[in-house]
């Protein structure tokens, strides 16, 4: 594995783990189906990581839109 593979797959795994704060944070009505995706894109996260990297931004981008949880500067 060379360097640069490394940092890419630090910077999905700090996007994986904040990913993960998101999700624990959704109502328990939203939690389970958002749950069942994140799952789904870690799986791929060991076998792709460049598409499991796209479909995370995408994730990302539906919980920004879609449930109101609070981010990092608002947890403190």
């Amino acid at each position: 594995m060379a360097a640069d593979d490394r940092l890419e797959d630090d910077e999905l795994a700090r996007r994986l783990r904040e990913a993960h704060r998101r999700v624990r944070l959704l109502p328990a009505a939203d939690k389970e189906r958002a749950a069942r995706r994140y799952l789904a894109i870690c799986d791929l996260a060991k076998r792709d990581p460049e598409r499991a990297a796209a479909r995370l931004e995408a994730f990302l981008t539906a919980l920004d839109t879609a449930f109101d949880t609070p981010r990092n500067e608002e947890t403190r």
